[in-house]
Protein backbone atom coordinates (compact mmCIF):
# COMPACT_ATOMS: atom_id res chain seq x y z
CA UNK A 1 0.00 0.00 0.00
CA UNK A 2 1.28 3.46 -0.91
CA UNK A 3 0.87 6.17 1.71
CA UNK A 4 1.67 9.84 1.76
CA UNK A 5 1.76 12.86 4.03
CA UNK A 6 0.10 16.09 2.96
CA UNK A 7 1.86 19.43 2.92
CA UNK A 8 2.29 20.99 6.34
CA UNK A 9 2.18 24.80 6.45
CA UNK A 10 5.22 26.71 7.63
CA UNK A 11 5.04 26.85 11.43
CA UNK A 12 6.39 29.52 13.77
CA UNK A 13 6.06 28.73 17.48
CA UNK A 14 7.00 30.43 20.73
CA UNK A 15 5.88 32.89 23.36
CA UNK A 16 5.39 36.29 21.72
CA UNK A 17 5.40 34.85 18.19
CA UNK A 18 2.23 36.82 17.35
CA UNK A 19 4.33 39.98 17.17
CA UNK A 20 6.09 38.55 14.11
CA UNK A 21 2.93 38.42 11.99
CA UNK A 22 3.86 41.59 10.09
CA UNK A 23 7.36 40.52 9.12
CA UNK A 24 6.12 37.03 8.27
CA UNK A 25 3.34 38.47 6.12
CA UNK A 26 5.92 40.51 4.20
CA UNK A 27 7.41 37.25 2.96
CA UNK A 28 4.05 36.18 1.50
CA UNK A 29 2.58 39.30 -0.16
CA UNK A 30 3.85 42.58 -1.57
CA UNK A 31 4.45 45.55 0.69
CA UNK A 32 1.42 47.83 0.87
CA UNK A 33 -1.07 45.04 0.24
CA UNK A 34 -4.41 45.04 1.99
CA UNK A 35 -4.85 42.44 4.72
CA UNK A 36 -8.15 41.11 5.99
CA UNK A 37 -7.85 40.25 9.68
CA UNK A 38 -10.62 37.77 10.52
CA UNK A 39 -10.64 38.11 14.29
CA UNK A 40 -12.77 36.47 16.96
CA UNK A 41 -14.77 39.39 18.42
CA UNK A 42 -14.38 37.97 21.91
CA UNK A 43 -10.62 38.57 21.77
CA UNK A 44 -10.78 42.32 21.18
CA UNK A 45 -10.67 43.21 24.88
CA UNK A 46 -7.60 41.01 25.39
CA UNK A 47 -5.55 43.20 23.07
CA UNK A 48 -4.95 40.42 20.55
CA UNK A 49 -6.64 42.36 17.72
CA UNK A 50 -4.46 45.37 18.46
CA UNK A 51 -1.27 43.30 18.70
CA UNK A 52 -1.71 41.83 15.23
CA UNK A 53 -2.91 45.10 13.73
CA UNK A 54 0.13 46.98 15.04
CA UNK A 55 2.52 44.33 13.72
CA UNK A 56 0.90 44.31 10.29
CA UNK A 57 0.71 48.09 10.02
CA UNK A 58 4.34 48.42 11.10
CA UNK A 59 5.23 46.21 8.14
CA UNK A 60 3.37 48.53 5.78
CA UNK A 61 0.06 46.71 5.37
CA UNK A 62 -3.42 48.24 5.31
CA UNK A 63 -5.46 46.23 7.82
CA UNK A 64 -9.21 45.68 7.60
CA UNK A 65 -10.82 43.79 10.48
CA UNK A 66 -13.80 41.45 10.05
CA UNK A 67 -15.37 40.34 13.33
CA UNK A 68 -19.07 40.01 12.48
CA UNK A 69 -19.37 36.28 13.06
CA UNK A 70 -20.48 33.84 15.72
CA UNK A 71 -18.94 30.82 17.43
CA UNK A 72 -20.15 28.50 14.70
CA UNK A 73 -19.75 30.63 11.57
CA UNK A 74 -22.52 30.48 9.04
CA UNK A 75 -22.38 30.40 5.28
CA UNK A 76 -23.83 33.93 5.23
CA UNK A 77 -21.16 35.27 7.59
CA UNK A 78 -18.47 33.67 5.47
CA UNK A 79 -19.90 35.21 2.32
CA UNK A 80 -19.96 38.62 4.03
CA UNK A 81 -16.29 38.28 4.97
CA UNK A 82 -15.36 37.18 1.45
CA UNK A 83 -17.12 40.24 0.04
CA UNK A 84 -15.08 42.49 2.34
CA UNK A 85 -11.92 40.79 1.10
CA UNK A 86 -12.96 41.47 -2.49
CA UNK A 87 -13.91 45.09 -1.77
CA UNK A 88 -10.60 45.96 -0.09
CA UNK A 89 -8.65 43.87 -2.65
CA UNK A 90 -7.00 41.86 0.10
CA UNK A 91 -3.93 39.84 -0.82
CA UNK A 92 -3.73 38.10 2.53
CA UNK A 93 -6.14 36.78 5.17
CA UNK A 94 -4.95 36.53 8.77
CA UNK A 95 -7.27 34.42 10.90
CA UNK A 96 -7.12 34.94 14.67
CA UNK A 97 -9.11 32.87 17.14
CA UNK A 98 -10.35 29.38 17.81
CA UNK A 99 -11.35 26.84 15.20
CA UNK A 100 -14.37 28.84 14.08
CA UNK A 101 -12.35 31.96 13.24
CA UNK A 102 -9.63 29.91 11.57
CA UNK A 103 -12.16 27.99 9.47
CA UNK A 104 -13.89 31.18 8.36
CA UNK A 105 -10.62 32.84 7.45
CA UNK A 106 -9.33 29.82 5.55
CA UNK A 107 -12.53 29.58 3.47
CA UNK A 108 -12.43 33.30 2.69
CA UNK A 109 -8.86 32.93 1.42
CA UNK A 110 -9.99 30.04 -0.78
CA UNK A 111 -13.13 31.61 -2.30
CA UNK A 112 -12.62 35.39 -2.37
CA UNK A 113 -11.14 35.40 -5.88
CA UNK A 114 -14.49 34.26 -7.36
CA UNK A 115 -18.06 35.54 -6.82
CA UNK A 116 -19.72 32.23 -5.91
CA UNK A 117 -21.00 31.81 -2.33
CA UNK A 118 -19.34 29.47 0.17
CA UNK A 119 -22.12 26.90 -0.03
CA UNK A 120 -21.10 26.22 -3.64
CA UNK A 121 -18.10 24.28 -2.34
CA UNK A 122 -19.64 22.23 0.49
CA UNK A 123 -18.92 18.51 0.55
CA UNK A 124 -16.61 18.96 -2.47
CA UNK A 125 -19.62 19.72 -4.70
CA UNK A 126 -17.49 22.06 -6.84
CA UNK A 127 -13.75 22.77 -7.14
CA UNK A 128 -12.41 25.86 -5.41
CA UNK A 129 -11.32 28.82 -7.59
CA UNK A 130 -7.96 28.34 -9.29
CA UNK A 131 -6.40 31.29 -7.47
CA UNK A 132 -6.53 31.98 -3.74
CA UNK A 133 -5.39 34.57 -1.24
CA UNK A 134 -2.45 33.88 1.04
CA UNK A 135 -3.45 32.86 4.56
CA UNK A 136 -1.90 32.99 8.03
CA UNK A 137 -3.58 31.26 10.96
CA UNK A 138 -3.05 32.35 14.57
CA UNK A 139 -4.86 29.96 16.96
CA UNK A 140 -5.98 31.11 20.40
CA UNK A 141 -7.37 27.75 21.53
CA UNK A 142 -5.65 24.36 21.52
CA UNK A 143 -8.05 21.86 20.05
CA UNK A 144 -9.17 21.83 16.45
CA UNK A 145 -5.81 21.89 14.71
CA UNK A 146 -7.51 24.04 12.07
CA UNK A 147 -4.32 26.07 11.78
CA UNK A 148 -2.77 23.27 9.70
CA UNK A 149 -5.67 21.31 8.15
CA UNK A 150 -7.49 21.27 4.82
CA UNK A 151 -10.85 20.86 6.53
CA UNK A 152 -13.25 23.67 7.45
CA UNK A 153 -16.67 23.47 9.09
CA UNK A 154 -19.47 25.94 8.35
CA UNK A 155 -23.12 26.05 9.39
CA UNK A 156 -25.85 25.87 6.76
CA UNK A 157 -29.15 27.76 7.03
CA UNK A 158 -30.80 24.53 8.26
CA UNK A 159 -28.31 24.53 11.20
CA UNK A 160 -26.46 21.46 9.94
CA UNK A 161 -22.69 21.67 10.00
CA UNK A 162 -20.96 20.71 6.78
CA UNK A 163 -17.34 20.49 5.71
CA UNK A 164 -15.48 22.20 2.93
CA UNK A 165 -12.26 20.44 2.07
CA UNK A 166 -9.30 21.02 -0.18
CA UNK A 167 -5.66 22.08 -0.38
CA UNK A 168 -6.97 25.57 -1.18
CA UNK A 169 -8.25 25.94 2.39
CA UNK A 170 -4.89 25.17 3.99
CA UNK A 171 -2.93 28.06 5.48
CA UNK A 172 0.47 29.11 4.20
CA UNK A 173 1.75 29.83 7.70
CA UNK A 174 0.63 28.96 11.22
CA UNK A 175 1.82 31.11 14.12
CA UNK A 176 1.60 29.43 17.52
CA UNK A 177 1.88 31.73 20.51
CA UNK A 178 0.99 30.06 23.83
CA UNK A 179 0.56 33.49 25.43
CA UNK A 180 -2.66 33.83 23.41
CA UNK A 181 -4.14 30.86 25.29
CA UNK A 182 -3.37 32.02 28.85
CA UNK A 183 -6.79 33.58 29.43
CA UNK A 184 -8.75 30.63 28.07
CA UNK A 185 -11.26 29.56 30.76
CA UNK A 186 -10.90 26.14 32.38
CA UNK A 187 -13.92 24.69 30.57
CA UNK A 188 -12.63 25.72 27.14
CA UNK A 189 -9.10 24.59 27.98
CA UNK A 190 -10.50 21.16 28.86
CA UNK A 191 -12.96 20.90 25.96
CA UNK A 192 -10.50 21.97 23.29
CA UNK A 193 -7.73 19.81 24.73
CA UNK A 194 -9.99 16.76 24.71
CA UNK A 195 -10.89 17.57 21.10
CA UNK A 196 -7.18 17.44 20.24
CA UNK A 197 -6.83 14.12 22.08
CA UNK A 198 -9.80 12.59 20.26
CA UNK A 199 -8.38 13.81 16.93
CA UNK A 200 -5.09 12.08 17.67
CA UNK A 201 -6.65 8.83 18.89
CA UNK A 202 -9.02 8.55 15.92
CA UNK A 203 -6.26 9.31 13.42
CA UNK A 204 -4.13 6.60 15.04
CA UNK A 205 -6.87 3.95 15.13
CA UNK A 206 -9.13 4.38 12.11
CA UNK A 207 -8.99 2.47 8.82
CA UNK A 208 -6.81 5.10 7.15
CA UNK A 209 -4.01 5.13 9.70
CA UNK A 210 -0.44 4.38 8.69
CA UNK A 211 2.97 4.49 10.33
CA UNK A 212 4.10 7.78 8.76
CA UNK A 213 1.14 9.57 10.30
CA UNK A 214 0.91 7.68 13.59
CA UNK A 215 4.12 9.41 14.69
CA UNK A 216 2.20 12.69 14.84
CA UNK A 217 -0.85 11.16 16.47
CA UNK A 218 1.00 9.32 19.22
CA UNK A 219 3.09 12.37 20.12
CA UNK A 220 -0.09 14.44 20.35
CA UNK A 221 -1.60 11.84 22.70
CA UNK A 222 1.54 11.93 24.85
CA UNK A 223 1.52 15.72 25.05
CA UNK A 224 -2.16 15.95 26.01
CA UNK A 225 -1.68 13.31 28.69
CA UNK A 226 1.27 15.20 30.11
CA UNK A 227 -0.01 18.78 29.94
CA UNK A 228 -3.81 19.11 29.77
CA UNK A 229 -4.77 18.78 33.43
CA UNK A 230 -1.90 21.12 34.36
CA UNK A 231 -3.17 23.69 31.87
CA UNK A 232 -6.69 23.42 33.33
CA UNK A 233 -5.59 23.67 36.96
CA UNK A 234 -2.74 26.15 36.51
CA UNK A 235 -3.83 28.41 33.66
CA UNK A 236 -0.71 30.60 33.83
CA UNK A 237 1.60 27.61 33.31
CA UNK A 238 3.10 28.61 29.96
CA UNK A 239 4.87 25.25 29.55
CA UNK A 240 1.60 23.36 29.91
CA UNK A 241 -0.16 25.78 27.57
CA UNK A 242 2.57 25.37 24.97
CA UNK A 243 2.42 21.58 25.33
CA UNK A 244 -1.30 21.41 24.68
CA UNK A 245 -0.98 23.90 21.81
CA UNK A 246 1.65 21.72 20.15
CA UNK A 247 -0.51 18.64 20.74
CA UNK A 248 -3.43 20.29 18.95
CA UNK A 249 -1.22 21.16 15.97
CA UNK A 250 0.21 17.63 15.73
CA UNK A 251 -3.26 16.13 16.04
CA UNK A 252 -4.38 18.49 13.29
CA UNK A 253 -1.64 17.15 11.03
CA UNK A 254 -2.74 13.62 11.95
CA UNK A 255 -6.39 14.12 11.00
CA UNK A 256 -5.40 16.06 7.90
CA UNK A 257 -3.77 12.87 6.67
CA UNK A 258 -5.99 10.12 8.09
CA UNK A 259 -9.25 11.73 9.20
CA UNK A 260 -11.41 10.97 12.21
CA UNK A 261 -13.94 8.25 13.08
CA UNK A 262 -17.07 7.35 15.05
CA UNK A 263 -16.64 9.83 17.92
CA UNK A 264 -16.55 12.70 15.44
CA UNK A 265 -19.43 11.18 13.50
CA UNK A 266 -21.49 11.40 16.70
CA UNK A 267 -20.06 14.74 17.79
CA UNK A 268 -20.86 16.48 14.51
CA UNK A 269 -24.36 14.98 14.56
CA UNK A 270 -24.93 16.32 18.07
CA UNK A 271 -23.63 19.75 17.04
CA UNK A 272 -26.18 19.91 14.22
CA UNK A 273 -29.02 19.22 16.65
CA UNK A 274 -28.02 21.14 19.78
CA UNK A 275 -25.61 23.82 20.92
CA UNK A 276 -22.97 21.63 22.57
CA UNK A 277 -19.28 22.49 22.50
CA UNK A 278 -17.65 20.28 19.90
CA UNK A 279 -14.79 19.13 22.13
CA UNK A 280 -17.19 18.09 24.87
CA UNK A 281 -19.43 16.29 22.37
CA UNK A 282 -16.62 14.23 20.84
CA UNK A 283 -15.12 13.52 24.26
CA UNK A 284 -18.39 12.11 25.57
CA UNK A 285 -18.91 10.20 22.32
CA UNK A 286 -15.47 8.60 22.48
CA UNK A 287 -15.88 7.57 26.11
CA UNK A 288 -19.32 6.11 25.36
CA UNK A 289 -18.18 4.15 22.30
CA UNK A 290 -14.79 2.88 23.48
CA UNK A 291 -16.04 -0.42 25.00
CA UNK A 292 -17.59 -1.30 21.63
CA UNK A 293 -14.76 0.10 19.52
CA UNK A 294 -11.82 -1.64 21.18
CA UNK A 295 -13.31 -5.14 20.80
CA UNK A 296 -10.83 -7.36 18.98
CA UNK A 297 -8.05 -4.77 19.18
CA UNK A 298 -5.23 -5.60 16.78
CA UNK A 299 -2.76 -3.50 18.74
CA UNK A 300 -3.71 0.02 17.64
CA UNK A 301 -5.61 0.82 20.85
CA UNK A 302 -2.88 -0.71 23.01
CA UNK A 303 -0.40 1.59 21.26
CA UNK A 304 -2.56 4.57 22.22
CA UNK A 305 -2.50 3.37 25.83
CA UNK A 306 1.28 3.39 25.77
CA UNK A 307 1.36 6.86 24.20
CA UNK A 308 -0.97 8.13 26.93
CA UNK A 309 1.18 6.50 29.60
CA UNK A 310 -1.82 4.47 30.75
CA UNK A 311 -0.54 0.91 30.29
CA UNK A 312 -0.13 -1.71 27.58
CA UNK A 313 -3.62 -2.84 26.61
CA UNK A 314 -6.74 -1.47 24.95
CA UNK A 315 -8.55 -1.72 28.29
CA UNK A 316 -5.77 0.38 29.83
CA UNK A 317 -6.44 3.04 27.23
CA UNK A 318 -10.14 3.14 28.15
CA UNK A 319 -9.26 3.61 31.82
CA UNK A 320 -6.61 6.19 31.03
CA UNK A 321 -8.87 8.16 28.70
CA UNK A 322 -11.71 8.20 31.20
CA UNK A 323 -9.38 9.25 34.00
CA UNK A 324 -7.99 12.11 31.96
CA UNK A 325 -11.31 13.39 30.68
CA UNK A 326 -12.83 13.35 34.15
CA UNK A 327 -9.74 14.93 35.73
CA UNK A 328 -10.09 17.77 33.22
CA UNK A 329 -13.48 18.60 34.75
CA UNK A 330 -15.47 18.16 31.55
CA UNK A 331 -19.18 17.58 32.15
CA UNK A 332 -20.06 14.14 30.76
CA UNK A 333 -23.83 14.60 31.04
CA UNK A 334 -25.32 15.85 27.75
CA UNK A 335 -28.35 17.32 29.51
CA UNK A 336 -28.91 19.68 26.56
CA UNK A 337 -29.84 16.62 24.51
CA UNK A 338 -32.48 15.19 26.86
CA UNK A 339 -35.20 15.62 24.23
CA UNK A 340 -33.25 13.77 21.51
CA UNK A 341 -33.90 10.08 21.03
CA UNK A 342 -31.17 7.61 20.06
CA UNK A 343 -33.00 7.05 16.79
CA UNK A 344 -32.97 10.78 16.00
CA UNK A 345 -29.28 11.05 16.72
CA UNK A 346 -28.52 7.94 14.68
CA UNK A 347 -30.38 9.40 11.71
CA UNK A 348 -28.27 12.56 11.98
CA UNK A 349 -25.16 10.36 12.06
CA UNK A 350 -26.23 8.94 8.69
CA UNK A 351 -26.42 12.32 6.94
CA UNK A 352 -24.04 12.67 3.97
CA UNK A 353 -21.75 15.11 5.77
CA UNK A 354 -21.28 12.63 8.66
CA UNK A 355 -21.10 9.25 6.92
CA UNK A 356 -17.41 9.51 5.90
CA UNK A 357 -16.46 9.61 9.59
CA UNK A 358 -18.56 6.54 10.28
CA UNK A 359 -17.06 4.67 7.33
CA UNK A 360 -13.47 5.39 8.36
CA UNK A 361 -13.92 3.91 11.82
CA UNK A 362 -11.79 0.79 12.27
CA UNK A 363 -14.78 -1.29 13.42
CA UNK A 364 -17.67 -1.36 10.94
CA UNK A 365 -21.09 -0.31 12.26
CA UNK A 366 -24.59 -1.27 11.22
CA UNK A 367 -27.59 1.04 11.60
CA UNK A 368 -28.52 -0.93 14.72
CA UNK A 369 -25.01 -0.33 16.07
CA UNK A 370 -25.41 3.39 15.46
CA UNK A 371 -28.63 3.48 17.49
CA UNK A 372 -26.91 1.65 20.35
CA UNK A 373 -23.88 3.96 20.21
CA UNK A 374 -26.15 7.00 20.11
CA UNK A 375 -27.99 5.71 23.18
CA UNK A 376 -24.73 5.10 25.03
CA UNK A 377 -23.61 8.67 24.27
CA UNK A 378 -26.88 10.24 25.38
CA UNK A 379 -26.87 8.18 28.57
CA UNK A 380 -23.27 8.97 29.55
CA UNK A 381 -22.78 10.48 33.00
Amino acid sequence: MTVELARVPQIVSGAGARHQVGTRAAALVAAGSSVLLVADPGLEASGAHADLTRSLEAAGFAVHIFKAFTGDPTMAQTDAAAQVARTVKAGLVVALGGGSALDLGKVVAAIASAPEPAQTYELCAAPFPASRLKCITVPTTSGTGAEVTRTTILTRPDKSKVWLWGEETKADLAILDPELTLKLPAFLTAATGIDALVHAVEAATNRNNHALNTIYAHEAIRLVGRHLVRAVNSPADIEARAGVQLAALLAGIAIDNCGTAIAHNIGHAIGSLKSVHHGRAVGVAMLATLPWNIAGDDGRWAACARALGAGDTAADFVRGFEGLIRASGLDMNLHECSDISPEQLAQQMLRPENVPMQMSNWRASSEADLVRLAAATLEMR
